[in-house]
């Protein structure tokens, strides 16, 4: 309980840094339509479904469709304050 209530007390600022590997995903939306977040990364390998849903925990990316064919996949675009947090870092 103590180890939750130290990283409650943290500065924001701190708290709300993307990584370089969620802003080199983050910043891969700014282009898109929309925003869409890409699935796979340059190399054609598939973003790790842990940044996904950091950035997703953060406020940075929001889910956008449902993939029928591939349900487990997360389709996210990037949020408003995705889109701050990126202007600013």
């Amino acid at each position: 309980m103590a180890t939750q209530t130290a990283a409650r007390s943290e500065p924001r600022s701190e708290q709300s840094r993307p990584t370089a590997v969620q802003r080199r995903w983050l910043v891969r939306g700014l282009d898109q339509a929309g925003g869409k977040l890409p699935l796979f990364d340059e190399e054609g390998r598939e973003i790790d479904p842990r940044t996904i849903k950091s950035c997703m925990q953060k406020g940075w990316a929001e889910p956008w469709i449902a993939n029928p064919i591939k349900p487990d996949w997360l389709v996210c675009r990037l949020t408003d304050a995705g889109r701050d947090i990126l202007s600013t870092d």
